[in-house]
């Protein structure tokens, strides 16, 4: 199978079992209280902030996993992105 940033999400989590834990793990939820949601990968990873060289290399590494379906998750190499919150609930980085 060939990942591309156009690839569905619903059609990347039906083929690419790892890449719901390897989005988690990189701020972007695949699912949601049980509901998948739609739209690229590309789209997902827009609308959570990341820029187009994040994105080529997610698609990168969610093609080793579609290329080698034995290959887990390494959250210690995760690279989670949190946003705190001061003490005025204003959003900082």
């Amino acid at each position: 199978m060939k990942i591309t940033k156009d690839i569905s999400i619903e059609e990347l989590v039906d083929n690419v079992p790892q890449s719901v834990k390897y989005l988690m793990n990189e701020g972007i939820k695949c699912i949601a209280c049980g509901e998948p949601i739609w739209g690229t990968l590309e789209e997902a990873a827009k609308e959570k902030g990341f820029n187009d060289e994040d994105i080529a290399k997610f698609v990168q590494e969610l093609q080793e996993f579609a290329d080698n379906p034995s290959k887990e998750v390494d959250e210690a190499g995760a690279s989670i992105k949190v946003k705190k919150m001061d003490n005025n609930n204003k959003q900082s980085n």
